[in-house]
């Protein structure tokens, strides 16, 4: 930790926070322009948006309201279809539900954990998809070659789940600057975090004015308070939320820095493992904000040992860590009988199934540390995956 950082009480050791977080949330308190008025929402919306390589940022009240406001603000609507990962959290897809349209899911790359970007961008295409959402998963950007080439073409909307993402970049562009808009959350387990919390970002300036009028109540700068065009919702960010993320913000670079040096650590230690291997980011990933960790069992030297079993006996000797995913979103019960409802039977996506089956994940919070420690991660996997074989 630096100079001016304290970790909560919980035994995660996450979040992290310090002196410009008090003195942030306690001038917010002092104002008494606790939501509505007060300045710190919209200029951390503004601020993150730069750092993201945006002209353009909305503050919101958390990463599923993100995803919602920027999918209506591009006009997803009933029937229409949106294409996306079922390697996933459920929010991805049920914020397309709840506007009424068809989720259409596409399977990951061969021993990865990203929807195909190629296969995705034909099948958005092929069927006049209103959206396609890539999902950057654990941190690492999904790649986005054939998905800019929509953009490029304003073709079909791209929706970038940046919700684990913040920092990372593709070939040198921050994730929220790669599509149409990118959507972030700042919920607890985030790199980021005000307990909840959301941004969109965008370099439109008539997506960024859309999605304002969505998170306001429909109102728009230029009328009376009480007057307003579009039904829409109350999804704001408090100026507490802003406050401490100002903050968190200021931080994120320098922690950003650490967990790196510790995943390339850990990376170099875990070389000579069998039975287990390090998911790495994808080819094309040119900053990782080590989200998570995620490690892929190798079935054939481990057998059938449940992946969750493997994480009972790493917290046993004080690892971090968790089976993540273990229901891709093609056989989510609610996402399956909504499906089941438009008459669409589930897909057949086998690499998403093994990813649920195989891939269990280290917190980011578990690489914000020492030496000492990611070498004791790197030798109580080595003893929990060999004992498993032996």
């Amino acid at each position: 930790m630096s100079v001016g950082e304290r970790r909560t009480s919980s035994a995660k050791s996450w979040p992290l926070w310090g002196e410009e977080e008090e003195r942030n949330v306690l001038e917010v308190l002092r104002s008494g322009l606790w939501g509505i008025g007060g300045r710190w929402a919209f200029r951390f919306a503004e601020d993150f948006a730069r750092y993201c390589g945006c002209r353009r940022g909305v503050p919101c009240a958390n990463g599923t309201v993100a995803l919602k406001v920027a999918l209506r603000a591009v006009g997803v609507g009933r029937g229409d279809r949106v294409v996306t990962s079922p390697y996933t959290f459920v929010s991805t897809v049920s914020v397309i539900a709840e506007l009424g349209a068809v989720p259409v899911l596409v399977d990951l790359y061969e021993n990865g954990l990203h929807m195909n970007s190629a296969e995705a961008a034909e099948l958005a295409e092929e069927l006049d998809a209103k959206a396609v959402i890539p999902v950057h998963i654990m941190g690492m950007p999904n790649p986005m070659d054939e998905l800019q080439r929509l953009v490029n073409t304003n073709d079909v909307a791209v929706i970038e789940d940046a919700a684990q993402a913040h920092g990372s970049e593709w070939r040198g562009r921050r994730t929220g600057s790669l599509g149409t808009i990118g959507c972030f959350s700042f919920q607890s387990s985030k790199v980021m975090t005000a307990g909840e919390g959301g941004c969109l970002t965008t370099d439109r300036d008539d997506l960024a004015d859309l999605c304002w009028s969505l998170v306001n109540c429909g109102r728009t700068p230029e009328k009376d308070w009480y007057e307003s065009d579009t039904l829409a919702y109350n999804y704001r960010m408090t100026e507490f939320q802003a406050a401490v993320l100002a903050a968190q913000l200021s931080r994120l670079d320098g922690q950003l820095e650490v967990r790196q040096r510790n995943y390339r650590l850990l990376l170099e230690e875990l070389e000579d493992i069998e039975g287990i291997e390090p998911v790495r980011p994808p080819e094309g990933t040119t900053r990782f904000n080590v989200y998570t960790v995620p490690l892929r069992l190798e079935r054939k030297r481990i057998g059938s040992v449940d992946k969750r079993h493997v994480v009972e006996l790493l917290r046993s000797r004080g690892v971090p860590s968790s089976p993540g995913y273990t229901v891709p979103l093609h056989r989510h019960k609610g996402v399956v009988g909504y499906c089941a409802s438009l008459g669409i039977e589930p897909p057949h996506l086998p690499n998403a199934d093994a990813a649920a089956r195989d891939v269990l994940w280290i917190p980011h919070h578990a690489m914000l540390t020492d030496e000492e420690t990611v070498t004791h991660i790197a030798r109580s996997l080595k003893e929990v995956i060999r004992n498993i074989i032996s």
